[in-house]
């Protein structure tokens, strides 16, 4: 793959300095102000920028480059920018690497200091690269034990990392069956309470005259057959993390307790009177919709707001665009070991059963599906039948059509374009980081109208 540096320098002579500077297997791109910048990123992709923090119409200050730093770090996060101050923009120099920026250089040039600060910009660049795909050859995510490759499922693992450091109260929301729990846990291993216990407690599994003194512990004597003292769940994981699954199904009276442990952070034994300082990180999760629950008057309001700090839903397996073939493959190599029975694979068959399947039971289907197969196969190949799932056969190979996948892809970028722009042209191809000749020549290849009047009608 090439490497690809934009210029980003008001001054003709500095940009022919600095494209001197190159050798011939880099491909240099120049702009001279903000607006050209921004269509060279989009039309060209650098994996390295050098910008000069003066340009027009600010060439003596530094308020347009700025500005264009904090667009080019809005649409190409990955990219390194290499910020170009003068000798006395020192501060200028710190605040860009603040806002993003990866280096600075400062003039006057200096050709073999400038292909350090470059050549070094696009090692970081690669390795960066490498670490991703590295990453994305572990399933996609480095939460341990969650297997995923869709954007859907990528987006709540990044929300996962950005929430676990922190302490917030978190409510997991999803179907049946689609890893809460695992997530749960992915929270506290990853968060400073990792070496602290964690414990887990199914609301909905306990009878309601348990589920307060399980919680919450009592003292000897507070009730027939208390002839000893407990610690509840909540003490017990002091410093650690209590996760609370099917919070949505916890009884009306225990609510309000829960809610003043939530508020005070101090635990309520039943039969005693004297409270206890606890530090616990609460996770929660349902399949319900806690909204309707509210309505119908059998969840508290303000305790949804406590637990709802941060709320991460999870999408069903159905929604999670191409993770069921992933999530089997990862399994069938999984439970291939355990059993003994390594180096199976799916038949053809087997794999358009698996991307067809609704999968109603989401990931805990599936492993009960793999598992079966993994005993019942008699081969190396698992197929559909040993799936127990319906093949069929009629199943859409223009899913997996890439320049199908393209063309609608690009269609539907150059109609946002369009109607964005008021079906301005030019301004479509700017947006768009193209030609206008090349937008014309695209939007009757699709046969897309360029008029507001005609795309209504």
């Amino acid at each position: 793959m090439s490497r690809r540096l934009l210029i980003v320098e008001d001054d003709p002579g500095l940009q022919s300095q600095m494209r001197w500077c190159f050798s011939e297997d880099l491909e240099v791109f120049v702009a001279a102000d903000r607006e050209s910048a921004l269509a060279a990123l989009r039309r060209n992709e650098p994996d390295v920028i050098t910008l000069d923090l003066g340009l027009p119409p600010d060439p003596g200050g530094a308020s347009e480059g700025f500005l264009l730093l904090e667009e080019i770090l809005r649409l190409s996060p990955m990219t390194k920018v290499i910020v170009v101050t003068g000798r006395e923009d020192k501060e200028n120099a710190v605040k860009a690497i603040g806002m993003g920026a990866s280096d600075f250089y400062q003039k006057p040039l200096d050709a073999d200091i400038l292909t350090f600060v470059v050549n070094r910009a696009f090692r970081l660049a690669e390795l960066e690269r490498d670490n991703r795909e590295l990453a994305r050859q572990r399933n996609g995510t480095n939460i341990k034990g969650i297997v995923a490759a869709s954007p859907q499922m990528l987006a709540v693992c990044r929300t996962l990392e950005k929430v676990a450091p922190t302490d917030v109260t978190t409510l997991i929301t999803g179907e049946t069956g689609t890893g809460k729990e695992l997530l749960a846990r992915a929270l506290h291993d990853l968060s400073h309470r990792a070496e602290k216990p964690f414990a887990a407690i199914n609301c909905a599994a306990i009878p309601e005259n348990l589920l307060e003194s399980e919680l919450f512990g009592f003292e000897k004597g507070s009730f027939t057959g208390a002839t000893q003292g407990k610690k509840g769940k909540i003490e017990s994981v002091n410093g650690g993390t209590l996760f609370l699954d099917e919070i949505g199904d916890m009884p009306m009276s225990l609510q309000a307790k829960l809610l003043r442990f939530l508020q005070e952070r101090v635990v309520d034994r039943v039969g005693s009177v004297k409270p206890v300082p606890v530090d616990v990180r609460v996770v929660c999760a349902t399949h319900r919709n806690v909204q309707h629950l509210i309505d119908e008057g059998t969840f508290r309001e303000d305790l949804y707001y406590r637990i709802s700090e941060i709320t991460v839903d999870v999408p069903a397996l159905r929604n999670r665009e191409g993770d069921s073939l992933v999530i089997a493959q990862s399994l069938l190599q999984s439970l291939g070991k355990q059993m003994d029975r390594p180096n199976l694979s799916f038949t053809e068959d087997a794999i358009k059963a698996i991307q067809s399947h609704p999968w109603p039971g989401n990931v805990r289907e599936m492993i009960n599906k793999v598992k079966r197969a993994t005993i019942m196969a008699d081969g190396k190949r698992v197929t559909a039948a040993d799936l127990q799932l319906n093949c069929d056969l009629e199943a859409p190979e223009s899913q997996l059509n890439l320049r199908q996948v393209r063309e609608n892809a690009e269609r539907a970028a150059i109609l946002q374009a369009l109607q964005s722009c008021s079906f301005n042209m030019a301004q479509a191809s700017r947006l768009l980081g193209i030609t206008r000749p090349t937008l014309y020549n695209l939007t009757d290849k699709y046969r897309i109208e360029t008029s507001p009047e005609s795309s209504s009608a």
